[in-house]
């Protein structure tokens, strides 16, 4: 299929909520984020830029994100929020759950680690890295620039490169468009509803999807083990709940590793 078929095959499967974002597919770039944010000034509305490879992809914390033509779903989604930059905390998590719901709906186990890894049999199965911009135009609005790698083919490959096990969705490889349209259809109603009520909107499926709740964790920071307990979900401002032996405690920030015995 040529990337134009996909973007009308792509556009009809959307809903009606989504047919208000702007389809853009391109075989390789650097980065979907990079592109997106050096878009933003000329951006009329939502927009999606899906490539088939990135080269340059990024991760959270600087981390390169790994992808290559035909193993993954790479995309970034440009939406423009009427809000400050500091209501935004908990939207990549919220984002994780519109993910993983998704991933779901195609018969995929898929659940998520704080705070925005989406994670199938206890491995990474898809990462999210926010950035975003100030809206010359408008100073009172934020643009944000939501990137989504998904594993869809080698996990042993590409977990030997990693030098840690990754998971994969074979299942999905024919169901690219599909797959695309639910999560467009899903971030069209997700992403207004955090606009409105932030993420405590979306705190109880968070925690339903919680890969770790009830498990003995450590939270790390740079490999240095700052708090260890009990991993007790989210809060309402997306902040994790760790029971420690001084007591619950929530944590902002930092890398969330299982403890072993």
């Amino acid at each position: 299929m040529t990337l134009t078929a996909t973007v009308k095959t792509l556009a009809s499967l959307c809903e009606s909520s989504a047919q208000n974002i702007a389809i853009h597919i391109v075989a390789e770039t650097g980065s979907t984020n990079a592109d997106l944010l050096s878009e933003v000034g000329r951006l009329t509305g939502p927009t999606l830029l899906w490539a088939e490879s990135q080269t340059a992809g990024k991760g959270r914390a600087g981390r390169n994100w790994h992808s290559s033509a035909g193993a993954t779903l790479t995309f970034s989604l440009a939406w423009k929020f009427d809000l400050p930059a500091q209501a935004l905390a908990g939207l990549s998590l919220a984002v994780g759950v519109v993910v993983a719901e998704a991933l779901t709906s195609f018969g995929v186990a898929a659940s998520l680690k704080w705070p925005n890894d989406v994670l199938k049999d206890g491995d990474k199965l898809a990462g999210i890295l926010i950035e975003t911009a100030v809206d010359k135009d408008d100073r009172s609005a934020i643009w944000t620039i939501i990137g989504i790698g998904i594993n869809l083919a080698q996990a042993e490959q590409l977990s030997e490169q990693l030098g840690r096990a990754v998971a994969d969705a074979p299942e999905l490889l024919a169901q690219r468009e599909p797959v695309m349209a639910a999560l467009l259809n899903r971030f069209s109603v997700a992403l207004p509803a955090f606009e409105q009520h932030g993420f405590s909107a979306f705190a109880a499926a968070w925690n339903a999807l919680d890969a770790y709740g009830g498990l003995d964790v450590n939270i790390l920071d740079q490999g240095k083990i700052l708090h260890s307990g009990t991993a007790a979900g989210v809060d309402d401002a997306g902040r994790l709940l760790l029971d420690t032996a001084d007591g619950r405690i929530a944590i902002v920030a930092g890398d969330v590793s299982l403890r072993t015995a």
